[in-house]
């Protein structure tokens, strides 16, 4: 007899009412996966985008899927079980991972429910020094950091470019994150910080509390002030907003500097950047429960803490979604679903 569970359920592409709190089937964790139960989940751009269709990309790009789709990749929770040839986790250990990422991009990888099976090699301990929802909150915006500023941590093949991307050392360089209130930008601040660089923050007004709390050297309200007309001399800058007009940021980073686009599908300064010997470079965060172990150590011990925008329980996913539609976030919407 199918065992069953609690999951929110996408039956068709649209607005966050279409999304659904509803019985599922419990999966069962085969070779090489790990079963979670879920403490808490995290929402992120892709779970928005994947339950709108994709409706940006070109529609040969759009995925098919087949309803109904559970989304999320980000979770905390406790191991229910462990499948065959597998080492290192046990029932009972609390976990945290970014689950099947990019692989189940455009089928969602089904963190929102009560359970949730995650490849083994996805998985990490959960720092004991934070709690679930601190936890869930982390994956995709601190392996994004991570691996953007920290270590690839892979050879795949870059989608978005011909060469890999290589993070520069960081020490006595001076780096500005734009978008530094979100979920990616809050920690990149941390990372670089980590790493020895002087590290300005462009976000709204709002967050300039919480941000030079966080270890930033200086903030930009860019509501008042761009950034470029502002900021000069700049090593690094990682842009964590993407949209147009990415290409401003040339103007103010150092011949030998690099510009790190977390989205970069609108970037059209490539021969401006070649003509300033700048790099433009950027990746696809990828899951790796192997990175985010070592990541989860600054978190254990508090040298990188993560901003909680809100909180809502798994049965107001629809209510969390429509607040990640207003903007203005600052950190991270987390669902929990115990």
């Amino acid at each position: 007899m199918t065992e069953m569970m609690n999951a929110v359920r996408l039956h068709e592409f649209g607005g966050p009412e279409l999304l659904r709190y509803e019985g599922a089937a419990r999966p069962v964790a085969e070779a090489g996966e790990v079963l979670v139960r879920v403490h808490a989940a995290s929402i992120n751009p892709p779970d928005l985008y994947l339950r709108d269709g994709y409706r940006a990309l070109p529609p040969e790009w759009r995925p098919s899927p087949h309803f109904p789709l559970i989304l999320g990749t980000d979770i905390s929770g406790v191991v229910a079980a462990v499948g065959e040839n597998v080492s290192g986790f046990s029932v009972g250990n609390e976990v945290f991972s970014m689950v099947r990422f990019p692989n189940d991009l455009m089928t969602g990888s089904n963190a929102y429910a009560d359970y949730v099976k995650v490849p083994a090699h996805d998985l990490a301990m959960k720092p004991a020094g934070i709690d679930h929802v601190r936890a869930a909150a982390a994956p995709m915006s601190l392996l994004t950091a991570w691996q953007f500023l920290v270590e690839l941590g892979h050879d795949v093949p870059n989608p978005f470019q011909d060469f890999a991307h290589a993070p520069i050392a960081l020490e006595g360089k001076t780096v500005l994150v734009n978008g530094a209130g979100g979920g990616v930008g809050h920690l990149a601040v941390q990372v670089a910080k980590w790493k020895g660089a002087r590290v300005i923050a462009v976000a709204s007004g709002k967050h300039e509390t919480a941000l030079r709390d966080l270890g930033a050297d200086a903030f930009i309200d860019y509501t008042r002030h761009s950034a470029e007309t502002v900021a000069q001399d700049l090593d690094l800058v990682i842009d964590a907003v993407g949209g147009s007009d990415m290409e401003r940021f040339l103007t103010v980073i150092k011949k030998g500097g690099a510009l790190y686009l977390v989205n970069p599908l609108a970037f059209s300064g490539h021969a401006e950047a070649v003509e300033r010997g700048i790099t433009v470079s950027t990746t696809q965060v990828r899951s790796n429960g192997a990175q985010l172990a070592k990541a989860g150590r600054l978190l254990d011990s508090g040298t990188i803490r993560v901003l909680i925008d809100s909180v809502f329980p798994l049965s107001e996913t629809s209510a969390a979604h429509e607040r990640a539609s207003k903007g203005g976030i600052q950190g991270k919407i987390v669902l929990t679903a115990i």
